[in-house]
């Protein structure tokens, strides 16, 4: 599989990643048999030829079951938030991939990682267990190897503090944030930021009032004196990023793809910049599962970026049942 791990932090063309994903396909009904009993009952004996026809799992049974290869020993467990009894499980087999995806992607959109001084928000991902978004910002704080770099938890003075000196210092940053923490630090050391980007990463829930994201954004210009506010989209069940620099507009890497379902219709896809159900290829999942119907709403764009607009309620991702 080394040979296919490779070809897919290689991607040059959309025939390159198509080819890719069948060949991940194939490996995925003769390894996962979670996937696979899935994808024979959606397939009904027929092969797919198209992207859109490959069964894309809903997400709902990462919470439900043991999503993983045969064969495959697991190295890491990433839980989502939530009760532990209604938790996401994702079954990481090799941690190598996700640190290769998250590097190669932070390269693509902001450059080298020695570039920047990596500031942390995210108290209540610091606070539990087998956060994928902690990872990944602890490698990348690690990998930045400035002196200043690290997480901040619930200190919004000594981070305001910090963000002066690097100000001064017209030094490159980046704040990765908890949209409460953000909005916490706003109202409480509002400053003028001309050398730092804020990357937020969502999450309001239970902790204060929720905003629109538009309205999250606003608050936070206002306070930071800045033009955009970035975002970074991720989730528990994947091990790649997309992020938006401007406008809630998300890019993802050439290894990850994605399409807009029909509410109505899960196993149909709607036109471009028609609002429906959020499917990822992540092509990073090979060993878990990297075919997902998500359960967030969005918007799919001609250039294939896209929005998120929201949940499902109640998850209604329907084709969960299918297996029961």
């Amino acid at each position: 599989m080394d040979k296919i791990i490779d070809k897919i932090f290689d991607i040059k063309s959309e025939e390159n990643f198509k080819n890719i994903c069948f060949e991940i396909f194939n490996f995925q009904m003769d390894y996962n048999p979670i996937y696979s009993a899935y994808s024979e009952i959606i397939l009904k004996g027929k092969n797919p030829n198209k992207l859109t026809e490959i069964p894309f799992l809903p997400i709902s049974f990462f919470k439900e079951e043991q999503i993983i290869c045969q064969g495959q020993k697991i190295e890491e467990i990433f839980l989502s938030s939530g009760t532990s009894g209604n938790q996401s499980k994702h079954l990481v087999s090799d941690l190598s991939i996700y640190k290769k995806s998250f590097r190669k992607a932070f390269e693509l959109f902001y450059g080298d990682i020695k570039d920047y001084c990596i500031l942390s928000l995210l108290p209540n991902y610091r606070e539990r267990e087998g956060s994928s978004l902690i990872y990944m910002v602890d490698n990348l704080i690690k990998n930045s190897q400035h002196i200043e770099s690290g997480f901040y938890l619930n200190d919004y003075q000594k981070l305001s503090q910090t963000l002066s000196k690097l100000e001064k210092e017209k030094k490159k940053t980046i704040l990765f944030g908890v949209s409460y923490a953000l909005l916490d630090l706003a109202e409480q050391f509002p400053q003028k930021l001309n050398s730092t980007i804020i990357i937020e990463t969502g999450g309001t829930k239970g902790k204060r009032k929720e905003y629109l994201k538009e309205e999250l954004h606003k608050i936070l210009k206002n306070s930071f004196n800045l033009s955009t506010i970035h975002s970074e989209y991720g989730m528990t069940e994947l091990l790649s990023q997309s992020y938006s620099k401007v406008n809630g507009i998300f890019k993802s890497p050439p290894w990850k793809k994605i399409f807009i379902r029909d509410v109505n219709d899960p196993l149909s896809f709607v036109e471009k910049e028609k609002t429906g159900g959020i499917n990822v290829i992540d092509l990073a999942n090979l060993y878990s599962c990297p075919f997902i119907a998500t359960q967030d709403l969005g918007k799919l764009y001609e250039d294939g970026s896209f929005s998120v607009l929201g949940r499902f309620d109640n998850s209604d991702v329907r084709g969960c049942n299918l297996l029961i």
